[in-house]
């Protein structure tokens, strides 16, 4: 993601881009180029630049952050304390019998059931990352799983498939 529409980045961190971006501005108005600048803040050359025109444009107010770009997120704020218990209880409260695991899929299923908003794949990823989720693998081995044949296939078997 970008850095200018918050990417991934809290609060603190903008907060702390913002304050590079008014040093910048102390440096050029004390006659500091943009390559200067760059050097000075750690920051790429274009950035220097544009930073450069900006403040040339609109005094230290151009190089104030304007905040997140793009529309709010349809999934409200308090609706986020819902999913997270949900996700807890597990798929077969939510009527997935056949394979416990969740997906993205499915978690849009159960936050659209819920509050009546579709989420793409993508958003409600998105949306899941923002909550704190990761994406984990099962806790559990499936019970039909062999160790002793999976230790043999490996030992046998993957050494084939890497020469071919």
């Amino acid at each position: 993601m970008r850095h200018p529409d918050g990417g991934d980045l809290t609060a603190k961190q903008c907060a702390w881009r913002e304050q590079v971006r008014f040093e910048a501005a102390e440096l050029f108005a004390q006659d500091g180029g943009p390559p200067q600048v760059a050097r000075l803040l750690r920051v790429s050359r274009k950035s220097a630049y544009a930073w450069h025109a900006r403040w040339r444009a609109g005094g230290v107010e151009a190089l104030c952050s304007e905040g997140p770009c793009g529309r709010r997120s349809r999934m409200r704020p308090q609706w986020r304390d819902w999913p997270a218990a949900e996700l807890d209880k597990g798929p077969a409260a939510h009527g997935w019998d056949e394979e416990q695991g969740w997906t993205l899929a499915r978690v849009a299923l159960v936050i659209a059931r819920r509050f009546h908003v579709r989420f793409s794949p993508a958003q409600t990823w998105r949306v899941l990352r923002q909550m704190g989720f990761t994406p984990q693998l099962p806790t559990h081995r499936s019970a039909e799983r062999d160790e002793h044949r999976v230790a043999t296939w490996v030992r046998k078997t993957w050494p084939q498939v890497g020469k071919e």
